[in-house]
C-alpha cells in the first residue's frame, strides 16, 4: 500500500493520535448532508461532510494515498461549518480540515522537489499578496489613495465594462472593491476623514469605557465605512476606541490555506498590539475575523478572549456588544420606510451562533422592516478566498443569493462580513441593481446621523 509520508506534518503520536479519534467520532448519520452546500450543488458523497471525514481518516491512517482527487474534494469545501451547527456527536469538521490542509501543504512542499505533486499548482502571485500585503497594514493603507484615484477617475469601471483582467487574481480583486472611503477623524480635527486611522478616538460625552477596534486587512480598504461607522456609533454611546497601529490581519486566510504556524505568528502580533490598552473588549466587524480571534490562540487552543496583561479581553462581534452595552432610551434614530433584508454569514452562524443580534439592532430603527433571506443558513460562496478558488462553485451558490434577495422585495441587504459584502455587491453592481450591500451598524450610524 502506498505510504503518505507527510503525515508527520501531525508532529508527533499524540496529535496524530487525537485527529484520527476526532476523525472517529462522526458517525455517518447524514444529518449534515442537506446542510452541505457543496454536497446540494453536486450530490456527491465525496464532497459532503461525512466523505471528506471519511477520506482524511483514510490518509492519515494510510489506506488511502493522498492524491489529486483527495485533493479536489478538500479544495471545494468552504469550511462554512454549516455541518458542525447540526452535528449530534458535535465533531470539530473545521478543525479537521484545517490540519488536512496543512498535510496537503507539506505534500506539495515535498513532491514539488521531485516535480511530482499531485494536486493544482497554485499561482505565486497569491502567497505574495498575503506576504507583501494582506499582512502588512501599512502598505494597505498607502493604497487607498491610488485606488480612490483609479475608482474616481473611472478606470475600475472601464475594466469592468471590458472585463480587463477578469481572469486574473488581481482583476478578481479590484472587481469586488466597492467605492474607497476614508478613516474617520475625530470631530475636534476640524474634518471629518483622514489619510489614516487615529489610534484614539474619544468618547462623546461622559466615558462609559475604552473598546479596541479590530480592523482586519482588506476591509481597510474595502470596508472602511463600517469601520468609521462603527467609531462613529461606540464614541457617541459613551466608548472610547483604541486602535492600536501594530495589529494586523486575523490570520484566517493563511489558517484555511494550510499555514497554521503563520496564522500563529499573526495572532501573537495581534495579542502584543491590544496588550496594555485597558480596553473592555475588542470589538470586531467582520464575523470572520471574529471567529479567527475567538477559536485560534498562540498554542491553537479554543479561547473565548485573548491573554493581555492581567485579565482577559473579550472579543466580540460590534452588533452582539451593542446589544448588550447600549442604552436605548437615549439614542435619536431617525426612522427609515424601507424593507431591510439579511442576510447571515456563515461565521455568525455557525460557528459564533450571533445572528440573532443584528436583527435585534435593526429593530431600533423605527419604520424599517426587516426581512430574513430564503436559505439563510446556506454559504453565499465568498467564504475568503473561495470565490477566486472555486469561481464555478461560488458563483452558483451566489445565484441562490440573489435569487432569494429578488424574492424579498428588499431595498437594502445587510451582513456582518466583508467578504460576503463584497461578494454579493459585485454581482449586483454587475446586475446594475439599486440595491445597496451595508454592514447593520452603518445604517444604524446613519440613522444617527453619520454623514
Amino acid at each position: 500500500m502506498t505510504k503518505n509520508p507527510d503525515i508527520n506534518r501531525l508532529s508527533s503520536d499524540d496529535s496524530k493520535k487525537r485527529f484520527i479519534e476526532e476523525s472517529n467520532r462522526c458517525v455517518s448519520c447524514g444529518l449534515c448532508l442537506p446542510h452541505c452546500p457543496t454536497y446540494r450543488l453536486l450530490q456527491s458523497e465525496a464532497d459532503s461532510p461525512r466523505g471528506r471525514i471519511a477520506m482524511i481518516n483514510g490518509v492519515v491512517t494510510n489506506r488511502i494515498p493522498l492524491n489529486e482527487k483527495f485533493i479536489q474534494h478538500l479544495d471545494r469545501c468552504l469550511t462554512c461549518r454549516a455541518c458542525e451547527s447540526v452535528c449530534p456527536n458535535n465533531v470539530a469538521y473545521g478543525r479537521l480540515v484545517d490540519e488536512a490542509r496543512s498535510i496537503i501543504r507539506a505534500s506539495a512542499a515535498a513532491s514539488r522537489k521531485s516535480g511530482q505533486y499531485p494536486g493544482k499548482h497554485q499561482s505565486r502571485l497569491f502567497p505574495a499578496l498575503l506576504t507583501n500585503w494582506i499582512t502588512q497594514p501599512a502598505r494597505l493603507e498607502r493604497l487607498r489613495g491610488l485606488l480612490y484615484l483609479l475608482q474616481k477617475s473611472g478606470t475600475i469601471r472601464l475594466f469592468r465594462k471590458f472585463n480587463v483582467w477578469k481572469s486574473s487574481l488581481a482583476g478578481k480583486i479590484l472587481m469586488q472593491l466597492p467605492p474607497v472611503v476614508f478613516p474617520y477623524a475625530a470631530p475636534q480635527k476640524n474634518r471629518h476623514f483622514s489619510p489614516t486611522w487615529q489610534s484614539f478616538y474619544p468618547a462623546t460625552g461622559k466615558e462609559k469605557s475604552k473598546v479596541g477596534l479590530f480592523l482586519g486587512c482588506i476591509a481597510r480598504l474595502s470596508d472602511a465605512e463600517t469601520l468609521n461607522a462603527a467609531i462613529f456609533v461606540l464614541t457617541r454611546l459613551g466608548y472610547s476606541v483604541c486602535i492600536p497601529t501594530e495589529q494586523t490581519c486575523c490570520g484566517a486566510l493563511y489558517q484555511h490555506a494550510g499555514e497554521p504556524e503563520k496564522a500563529k505568528q499573526l495572532m501573537q502580533r495581534n495579542m502584543r498590539a491590544f496588550s496594555g490598552l485597558g480596553v473592555q473588549a475588542i470589538i470586531t466587524t467582520a464575523s470572520g475575523c471574529s471567529v479567527q480571534l475567538k477559536e485560534f490562540s498562540t498554542d491553537c487552543i479554543t479561547t473565548d478572549a485573548y491573554s493581555a496583561g492581567p485579565g482577559m479581553i473579550q472579543v466580540i462581534d460590534i452588533s452582539k456588544f451593542l446589544m448588550g452595552m447600549a442604552d436605548w432610551d437615549t439614542i435619536m434614530i431617525k426612522p427609515l420606510a424601507k424593507t431591510i433584508a439579511v442576510h447571515d454569514p456563515c461565521s455568525l452562524r455557525h460557528v459564533l451562533h450571533d445572528q440573532i443580534h443584528p436583527y435585534r439592532l435593526l429593530a431600533h430603527i423605527p419604520d424599517a422592516q426587516v426581512v430574513l433571506l430564503a436559505d439563510n443558513d446556506q454559504c453565499c460562496g465568498a467564504a475568503g478566498t473561495y470565490f477566486i478558488e472555486q469561481p464555478a462553485l461560488a458563483d452558483k451558490l451566489l445565484d441562490g443569493k440573489i435569487k432569494a434577495l429578488d424574492q424579498s422585495g428588499a431595498q437594502l441587504l445587510v451582513t456582518s462580513n466583508v467578504g460576503c459584502s463584497m461578494h454579493i455587491a459585485s454581482r449586483l453592481r454587475a446586475m446594475d441593481s439599486g440595491i445597496e450591500v451595508l454592514h447593520p451598524v452603518t445604517l444604524l450610524a446613519r440613522q444617527m446621523g453619520m454623514q
